[in-house]
């Protein structure tokens, strides 16, 4: 990826540019220390004087009103707010007339910004203030008096933080008074610019240390660039914060969210003061120091999905590579392209006003249909349909470009959502919220409904990423996630309204994704690389967990990085630095998802036999016990050494009738309460108490006696005999009541079990035959 620049060949200012900002993705006001501001159109390559401000006006920063106001689109910004030195700031509308000035600072305005609604105005200035101000102009509060210039200030995601400068120090302040107030020092030098992303939530610094930073929301450093030849003085995140720009002294520079730069350019234009991206994040522009405005495009990203390399090579060409016959296609566009990406045999491209869905298999025959409003920000595929995300919502779409559904939750807003925090399958789409971190919206994919009975999924602490599983079948969809304190954790996606377990699987995890032909997960966790054959396996039996594992030394990967992708047995991983690294894994755990899912038991078994390796025998036990298949699981049970567990096996083969076969299958998933449930509804009323007393859940074996009354004298017999067992007494009230008077008669209570499975055996046998006679008669 790298930056292509355009610069006059005469600057249209005769001073020094202070500060841009784009109305549309093709339109820009400039002001200058000339007192002018001027308007550039891009498509017309235009540039018309807008107004001549007051001579004594110098402008310093300029931000337009953002377009969404309350959930309403505006299609065009109208106004912006420019402040200047003179201590004021100014409301201008779009024509040039100033509507509103207003006396805000002693000494300069040094910076003015709109929170994401355009509800609120935050100005600072040499005063050392910070000042928030209503849409209109009246002032609201004055949030913080430093004793040294604010250079610079900005939102934070959710308009109730700002951050702001002090000398080398950033400072995080909360809105509601009384909140604690997080300051740290930045860098060596005095802070100039600094950003904060809504989407990715990271804040950017840049000082007079010739560096720029990137923290976390906490105030923890991620990247600290080299110290430059000259001050950073200006830097600006892109819309959907996947990248940011840097401005120095004839240096411009492209970089990646985690820091590394992509680009590096060297235009002669002085100082850059201000760096706007446009609407789209398809191209900047900075405000030079010798009266030049540069436009910058961003060109070349690329795109790779097994044998092809997809590059954007002009604003409206793509150049398809295939790197098995190294043939080559050119992919032509009517408008720029915004955003892309390829996946499962498809490239599906939007530009301003349309999407393109292209086969991999048919470059020639695009698919095109217009879209309804708004950038697309985000895109996401599944194998059988694809999501585009907009500032107006969410959509989903077929690979044939019909609208399949748009789901929707309260308050949403879809501008801030990104890769980490929407994910699709296909059959299911989760949302995290970001009005409520701990919850994750999930959806049907084809009704758009909530799935379930509506309610979203809860967890205890923040989620920071989402990832749902690709295949399998849809009653036993997963989705795993990463909170805040980098646990990884994976629960069932509920179809009904049964409530899942949320099993924690992983610690200290940076990073995850699911593979996209087999539900196998990866992820990196703390030292090592890791990979889940099976996931699935924690609910099934989790001491099996640790066994289906593949662990590797992660140290060669340093430190943050980000797995790209995970397709067929290859995983790539970004490293910190921008390099990629391709790992491959076995291909065997692969095919032995296929043999199961499609129920070739004896195939699956002859594959482990021929690996020989431990990893895919506990994979297959737990495989084989989840899909009641007893007869695989005792033989892979046997192989990895677990033998109390093949006794166990046994020991359900041996039972009466096929209902308390299949409720001790549940108990050895540790379902007990299945188990329990299935038992009572057949009429097993002594094996349901009889599981109870295995369990020593005494309470719930001696209440279902009574309420069936039944074997009570069993209970209490078991009961007495495990309590002599360790010489202990009856405390429990209730057992203590119900054994007045009652004699334990060991003799009786082994006759009446008896007679219980004898009875059971019996009833089997007769729906067997009943059974038979009904396939006789069809």
């Amino acid at each position: 990826m790298r930056l292509k620049t355009s610069l006059l060949k005469e600057p249209k200012h005769k001073e020094l540019v202070s500060c841009v900002g784009w109305t549309t993705a093709d339109e820009l006001y400039s002001c200058s220390d000339d007192h002018q501001i001027m308007k550039w159109n891009l498509l017309t390559s235009e540039t018309t004087r807008v107004v001549k401000l007051p001579d004594d006006t110098y402008p310093i920063d300029l931000h337009w009103l953002p377009r969404s106001v309350g959930g309403k689109k505006q299609s065009l910004a109208e106004s912006f707010v420019l402040t200047s030195s003179d201590g004021k700031f100014h409301l201008i509308s779009k024509s040039g007339r100033v509507e509103k000035s207003v006396e805000a600072h002693c000494g300069a305005v040094l910076a003015g910004r709109w929170n994401s609604e355009g509800t609120a105005l935050a100005t600072v200035g040499e005063d050392g203030q910070v000042k928030i101000w209503s849409k209109s102009g009246m002032l609201r509060s004055t949030l913080a008096q430093q004793g040294t210039p604010v250079y610079s200030v900005a939102w934070g995601p959710d308009s109730e933080k700002v951050l702001y400068t002090s000398g080398k120090q950033l400072i995080i302040k909360p809105l509601q008074p009384n909140v604690k107030v997080l300051q740290w020092k930045a860098h060596d030098g005095l802070i100039l610019k600094t950003d904060w992303n809504s989407v990715n939530e990271l804040i950017l610094s840049a000082g007079e240390d010739c560096k720029y930073k990137v923290w976390d929301s906490y105030g923890h450093l991620l990247y600290s660039s080299q110290p430059h030849e000259y001050p950073i003085t200006s830097i600006a995140w892109s819309g959907d914060g996947e990248l940011f720009a840097v401005g120095s002294f004839h240096t411009l520079r492209l970089c990646d969210k985690t820091g590394w730069s992509y680009a590096l350019e060297k235009p002669n234009t002085g100082s850059i003061f201000n760096i706007a991206w446009s609407v789209d994040g398809t191209q900047l522009a900075g405000a030079c120091g010798n009266g030049h405005v540069i436009f910058a495009h961003v060109v070349e990203q690329r795109w790779e999905w097994k044998n092809l390399e997809i590059t954007l090579i002009k604003r409206r060409t793509m150049q398809v590579h295939n790197v098995f016959d190294d043939a080559v296609d050119l992919l032509e566009f009517r408008d720029r392209v915004i955003k892309a990406s390829l996946n499962y045999g498809h490239l599906v491209a939007s530009t301003s006003l349309q999407c393109y869905v292209f086969s991999t298999k048919n470059w020639n025959t695009p698919l095109i249909f217009d879209l309804k409003e708004g950038t697309v920000t985000l895109i996401l595929q599944a194998e059988r349909h694809f999501l585009l995300v907009d500032g107006g919502g969410l959509y989903l779409y077929s690979y044939e470009g019909r609208l399949i559904s748009s789901p929707k939750f309260p308050g949403m807003r879809t501008d801030i959502l990104n890769a980490q925090t929407v994910s699709l399958s296909n059959d299911t789409l989760a949302v995290k919220d970001k009005a409520d971190e701990k919850v994750i919206y999930i959806f049907d994919a084809l009704s758009g409904k909530p799935l379930g009975d509506g309610k979203p999924l809860t967890h205890k602490t923040e989620i920071v990423e989402i990832a749902l599983d690709q295949k399998g079948l849809t009653s036993e969809r997963k989705i795993a996630f990463i909170d805040k304190n980098r646990d990884l954790y994976i629960t069932s996606v509920k179809r009904f309204g049964k409530e899942q377990k949320i099993v924690k699987i992983g610690t200290m995890v940076q990073t995850l994704a699911w593979n996209d032909t087999s539900n196998i997960l990866c992820g990196i966790q703390d030292t090592r690389f890791t990979v889940w054959y099976y996931p699935n396996t924690v609910y099934v039996d989790k001491d099996l967990l640790t066994k289906t594992l593949y662990e590797k030394d992660a140290s060669e990967f340093s430190k943050n990085p980000q797995i790209v992708h995970f397709v067929g047995n290859q995983i790539t991983i970004r490293r910190a630095d921008g390099s990629l690294i391709h790992l491959n894994i076995s291909p065997y755990p692969a095919i032995l998802h296929e043999y199961v899912s499609s129920s070739k038991w004896e195939d699956a078994v002859r594959l482990c036999r021929f690996v020989k390796d431990q990893t895919m025998w506990a994979c297959l036990a737990a495989m084989a016990v989840a899909n009641k298949d007893m007869a695989t699981a005792e033989i892979a049970y046997a192989s990895i050494g677990e033998i109390d567990k093949v006794q166990y096996i046994n020991s359900i083969k041996d039972l009466p009738s096929k209902e308390s076969r299949m409720a001790h299958i549940l108990l050895f998933g540790g379902n007990t309460q299945e188990a329990e449930t299935l038992l009572l509804q057949t009429g097993l009323i002594y094996q349901a108490i009889q599981v109870n007393i295995n369990l020593y859940n005494w309470d719930r074996a001696l209440e279902l006696a009574v309420k069936h009354k039944t074997h009570v004298d069993t209970v209490l017999a078991y009961r007495q005999k495990f309590l002599e067992d360790f010489g202990k007494k009856e405390t429990n009230k209730r057992f203590l009541q119900y054994a007045e008077g009652l004699e334990v008669d060991w003799n009786k209570i082994k006759a009446k079990i008896e007679m219980e499975i004898a009875k059971e055996r019996e009833r089997a046998a007769a729906s067997a035959t009943v059974r038979a006679s009904v396939t006789v008669q069809q």
